[in-house]
């Protein structure tokens, strides 16, 4: 079985840039706040719904805050059968210092 890689903002980024679906796991409240770019939100209750109809063989890095929640998630998912996960080192607050240009707020429902 396949393990998840931990990688830094700039190596998230070349991978978003070649197709990788990017998903954040922080609360939906932070995550309507701002989010990276084209993320896609993933808690308990959208969970089974995105393991069913997702590619596992697409790059797939995961997000939350700081870096840490992020790891046990990227190992479940592979554990789910993904091939090719990725844990965002830093988490958001890194990747926002990083690329702020490339966050977005969900607009008001």
């Amino acid at each position: 079985m396949s393990e998840f890689k931990r990688i830094p903002p700039e190596q998230a980024q070349a991978l978003r840039e070649q197709g990788a679906v990017v998903v954040d796991i922080r609360d939906p409240q932070t995550y309507a706040l701002n989010h990276i770019s084209g993320s896609k939100h993933l808690d308990n209750h959208s969970l089974h719904d995105f393991i069913t109809k997702a590619d596992l063989d697409a790059p797939l890095v995961v997000v939350c805050y700081h870096g840490n929640s992020s790891q046990s998630a990227a190992a479940y998912l592979v554990s789910q059968g993904f091939s090719d996960v990725y844990s965002l080192d830093g988490g958001f607050e890194l990747w926002r210092a990083t690329y702020p240009a490339e966050t977005a707020a969900s607009s008001p429902e």
